[in-house]
């Protein structure tokens, strides 16, 4: 697929009109420029199976097979710009996915640190991050409900899959004063997209940002809950 200028700026004038039209629910009146210049320098199309790559700059979701989706460019900037991030954190995301998300987080901290439960895509996100020159993300296949205890704690915690909850060991692996972004809800139900920050070692304030459609959080915390 030939990229030109053009369908980047289609998908960034999108992602400008869906800041316009949601800034009632989220109080967000324009992202910051860090995350914007990332979501203009990653090459999306690199992210969706070549049979979607004309679809690749267009403002929704896509399938990247295994029952997993890559999140729509506007959900990707706003996750993002709600963590605060600076040039200096370092991250944990929760579902790698295609490693799109991955990528434009990179651009804005120091270091992110990735959990992916399908070791597939696990492994072709490393393949396109390295293709890319993108050096400062490491992914491990394993259940991302539990996070990464051994890099932690975050400055800040990004999940892109829905948990009927919020996991406990993630708030552990929190920074007080950081935040997690995470949607909570139930498949094909209502889902809300939260924002969590770590007031202290035990409190947090959660936020209701805007209801969303992610596709579930898996692993073993499922299998927890059912025997519960």
């Amino acid at each position: 697929m030939k990229i030109i200028e053009k369908d980047i700026d289609l998908m960034m004038a999108d992602i400008q009109r869906e800041v316009e039209y949601a800034r009632s629910i989220t109080g967000i009146n324009q992202f910051r420029t860090a995350v914007l210049n990332a979501m203009q320098s990653i090459p999306r199309h690199e992210f969706v199976p070549e049979g979607l790559r004309d679809l690749a700059y267009r403002n929704g979701p896509l399938s990247i097979g295994h029952g997993q989706t890559i999140s729509q460019p506007y959900i990707v900037a706003l996750m993002t710009d709600l963590l605060d991030p600076e040039g200096t954190d370092i991250m944990l995301e929760v579902g790698t996915g295609s490693g799109y998300q991955s990528a434009v987080l990179a651009q804005v901290v120091k270091q992110v640190y990735s959990v992916e439960i399908i070791a597939e895509l696990a492994r072709e996100a490393r393949l396109k991050l390295e293709a890319l020159n993108i050096h400062n993300v490491e992914i491990k296949s394993g259940d991302g409900y539990y996070g990464w205890p051994e890099h932690g704690p975050f400055d800040g915690i990004i999940v892109t899959a829905a948990a009927p909850f919020i996991p406990e060991p993630l708030i552990k692996q929190l920074k007080i004063g950081a935040k997690m972004i995470i949607p909570v809800g139930r498949p094909f139900l209502h889902q809300e997209l939260l924002l969590v920050e770590k007031t202290a070692e035990d409190q947090t304030d959660v936020k209701d940002v805007l209801g969303v459609a992610f596709v579930p959080l898996t692993g073993q915390h499922e299998q927890q809950q059912e025997s519960n």
